[in-house]
């Protein structure tokens, strides 16, 4: 196990492709890709996690997660997303999230590809879980293959919700293609919380292309050094004239 984790965190200079698909997706894993969508397409990426927090009986429901995307241009996207939350027997919508993703390099000479995306979190949920205030939240994503069925990817980021310090945000992927439409992720991902407190955590999950634009997923997470747990299925839908 510790080996495996030194093999992640070694990846964390490194960058994220799925290999041997045709619809690149930012789900299941915590990872944003490098890529932005099909010029034209709009992408429909939603799924329903369990997760537990501190203590066996804290859980969390989110029915459904869900992020649209939209490609504008060849390297540029826009995206909103939200999420249904089930939390101690009450149901609430969370903050609208709008952004956009954008790749600053792109070539077919060299392999890497870097994107830059940045979210606006709107205070739109309801008011126990809504932060009520504007918030934002902004990635640089890099992308590396290593062979034609295993990829290494990072994104390193900063989120604000209108208090305190702000959270750096990480996390670093190993993709492995096990054929041509089953793939692998696995990957350590955290935060450094208001600038004083490391959470990191663990997850892995397995991808299915059930068509050229259609993916299904399973995931699953937990934390290193806190008592969390999450178990999550969805799909990702590629809609392109």
């Amino acid at each position: 196990m510790k080996k495996i984790l030194l093999l992640l965190i070694s990846c964390l200079f490194a960058g994220f492709q799925v290999f041997s698909q045709h619809i690149i997706t930012d789900r299941p894993d915590q990872t944003e890709s490098s890529s932005t969508i099909p010029i034209r397409s709009f992408q429909i990426e939603s799924g329903l996690m369990v997760e537990n927090l501190n203590r066996s009986s804290d859980r969390a429901y989110f029915i459904p997660t869900t992020l649209f995307r939209y490609g504008l241009s060849r390297i540029f996207e826009l995206r909103l997303g939200e999420q249904l939350v089930n939390y101690s027997g009450k149901t609430a919508l969370s903050d609208l999230e709008l952004g956009f993703k954008v790749q600053i390099l792109r070539k077919d000479a060299i392999d890497t590809e870097i994107a830059f995306l940045s979210h606006v979190l709107i205070p739109t949920g309801t008011e126990w879980i809504s932060s009520n205030s504007v918030g934002s939240v902004s990635k640089l994503a890099i992308s590396q293959p290593l062979s034609d069925a295993l990829g290494v990817g990072t994104n390193l980021g900063y989120a604000n919700c209108g208090e305190g310090n702000g959270d750096f945000l990480y996390s670093a992927v190993l993709s492995v293609g096990l054929t041509e439409k089953l793939g692998s992720y696995y990957e350590v991902y955290g935060e450094y919380t208001n600038m004083n407190q490391w959470i990191s955590n663990f997850d892995a999950g397995l991808t299915y292309l059930l068509k050229s634009n259609f993916q299904l997923d399973l995931s699953f997470g937990l934390g290193l050094n806190q008592t969390m747990n999450y178990l999550a299925l969805g799909f990702s839908w590629n809609i392109h004239k």
